[in-house]
């Protein structure tokens, strides 16, 4: 079915079309040219329907992606000289000091509202269609159905996280379904649990080891149990009430395989390479290609994480994604005279350093026949030019060699080893050697031209089970159990010799407690575009970190409306705080 998912993915109206013509009217007809009365013919027009919303939704991780880590203490985007200050938008979203214009909002409350448009076609024309008349069982058309059932509630689990006040609409053809203005949160809590629980039965299940197979791009069992495992983790937060014994009834179940069989893989790269359909940590994935959909390689997502000229260094000139940009840095640990900071969150760098034989920390590297190693980008980057002299990386400008640091400043050309005599840093005062920069997905040079692109997109993966289960044991005092669960991810990370003191006690004498489980979801999780939702369910979201101050109060906690939102819906109140924005 995966190559029936890409190719679907062809046949769509592409994305960035769709945003064109922004719909926020929920009872207006999306797609019918799409899903028409008269377009389904064969076998493969059900399928391509029913995955359409699919690839949209791939699409839209991009400003999830943005919401949930601009706005955390993990990701920044400094001021780079000329580039990226674009009218303070980076910087009041690093302050939580966002207006109610904020782009990337409006993008996630859209795009949202696009694919639940989508789904809700598609299910409604499957709720009218013969299974057999196109030759499926009726098993094989349940779990067709059950598939949209759940990336809606996925859809909605965004909308609740990112707004909490939301409309509800699951009718596209009978619009007396939807509510004519925002529900309360518990409404769509509620349906999201509901979608889950009666879609569980009717999924595929992943059955043995061995990768994903034919069950690619699908939602199974084990990844509607994982969404449910989201929505009780978070359920303080958006409803008031403590489930965190559901989060951790469903999260063991899924470890003890009642949902499917998984794994956690040996490396931490292998649930983002290139093959990583065949990883079995990975519960769900949107697949990507090269000559097709890929859309974190974009440049909101990953393709934006180094130095504006690693073409030369990488050797991916050819890339159909084009020249990379230096848009995210990790946050910094230290100030531009080298002393370093004591903020509780951010300075993700030293968090990892913490343990300092972290594998991640290596200097990103392709060593051929399709693998890599290391995650981070940083100091001078040596390249081999064309005519095969030794060069180093350059600045986006071409004046200065880069020496990529751990802080942010007007660097310049100014050696790594030596530093500024100042100890303010803002956004404001960055340029290209400010901040490690990173490569969480690989970027495979044009003599690996086939494996390009061709990491699918992780959306679920074991360790967020494993971790969620630790926490829900952390939180009832049992940190032996808790240590003992995120040990079974961490081993990988550090070589053997050194697990008698990286390893959480008992297994190994590195102490855990809330503290260090935020740190390692940001550890494991980094720039996976959750961020910002961990921060909010430690409680420490309104906290102070590097430029930024404590927050005054929690209505930031959600995003406003967009006024063309607003004007769109003659029903829609703003969100609180944000009346006078």
């Amino acid at each position: 079915m995966n190559k029936l998912y890409k190719y679907a993915a062809l046949l769509a109206v592409p994305a960035a079309l769709m945003t064109a013509s922004s719909c926020t009217d929920l009872s207006e007809t999306l797609y019918d040219q799409v899903a028409s009365s008269n377009y389904y013919n064969t076998k493969d027009d059900v399928i391509r329907a029913v995955l359409r919303p699919f690839e949209h939704g791939f699409w839209s991780i991009q400003s999830r992606h943005v919401l949930n880590e601009e706005t955390a203490d993990q990701l920044i985007t400094p001021t780079r000289e000329d580039w990226w200050d674009d009218g303070g938008r980076w910087a009041r979203m690093h302050r939580h000091k966002w207006i109610n214009t904020n782009g990337e909002a409006q993008s996630e409350f859209n795009g949202c509202y696009q694919g639940i448009g989508q789904a809700n076609k598609v299910i409604e024309d499957l709720n009218t269609l013969s299974a057999s008349k196109f030759g499926f069982s009726e098993a094989e058309f349940a779990n067709l159905r059950a598939q949209n059932h759940v990336l809606r509630a996925w859809y909605y689990l965004r909308l609740l996280d990112a707004f909490r006040n939301v409309y509800y609409s699951v009718g596209f053809k009978d619009l007396s379904q939807n509510s004519k203005g925002q529900v309360p949160p518990r409404q769509i809590f509620d349906f999201i649990e509901k979608e889950l629980k009666d879609a569980l039965p009717d999924l595929v299940k992943k059955a043995s080891l061995g990768g994903n197979g034919n069950i690619e791009g699908q939602w199974t069992q084990a990844g509607a149990a994982a969404l449910l495992v989201r929505l009780y983790m978070n359920a303080q937060v958006y409803v008031g009430e403590d489930r965190y014994a559901d989060a951790e009834k469903y999260a063991q179940d899924i470890l003890d395989g009642k949902y499917g069989t998984y794994a956690v893989a040996d490396r931490w790269d292998a649930a983002f390479d290139w093959d990583n359909d065949k990883c079995d940590e990975v519960i769900f994935a949107f697949p990507s290609s090269q000559g097709e959909t890929h859309w974190h390689y974009k440049g909101d997502v990953y393709w934006w994480t180094t130095p504006s000229k690693a073409n030369d260094w990488l050797k991916d000139k050819k890339c159909k994604e084009g020249s990379h940009n230096l848009k995210y840095s990790a946050s910094p640990s230290y100030n531009p005279k080298g002393e370093k900071y004591n903020f509780e969150l951010g300075m993700p760098i030293a968090q990892f350093k913490k343990y300092p034989s972290d594998v991640r920390l290596k200097m990103y590297k392709n060593l051929n026949n399709g693998r890599r190693e290391g995650m981070f980008i940083f100091g001078k980057i040596q390249y081999i030019d064309d005519d095969g002299h030794p060069q180093y990386l350059k600045d986006h400008n071409g004046r200065y060699v880069l020496d990529i640091r751990d802080a942010v400043g007007k660097f310049g050309a100014t050696d790594g080893s030596k530093w500024l005599n100042k100890t303010e840093s803002r956004l404001e005062d960055g340029d290209d050697n400010s901040g490690w920069m990173f490569a969480k997905y690989p970027l495979y040079p044009d003599t690996e031209e086939d494996l390009q692109l061709e990491a699918d997109y992780c959306e679920v993966r074991l360790p967020e089970i494993i971790y969620s289960l630790a926490e829900c044991k952390l939180r009832k005092g049992d940190a032996t159990t808790a240590g003992k669960l995120l040990n079974m991810v961490r081993k990988r990370n550090y070589p053997s010799s050194d697990w008698s003191t990286v390893l959480y006690a008992p297994e190994g004498t590195a102490t855990l407690d809330m503290k260090e489980m935020l740190a390692e979801w940001g550890r494991e999780f980094f720039a996976e575009g959750r961020r910002r939702i961990d921060l909010i369910r430690f409680g420490k979201f309104e906290d102070a970190w590097w430029d930024k101050e404590a927050d005054a109060d929690k209505h930031i906690e959600i995003f406003p409306f967009h006024p063309d939102i607003m004007g769109a819906h003659k029903d829609m109140k703003q969100n609180p705080g944000y009346d006078g924005n």
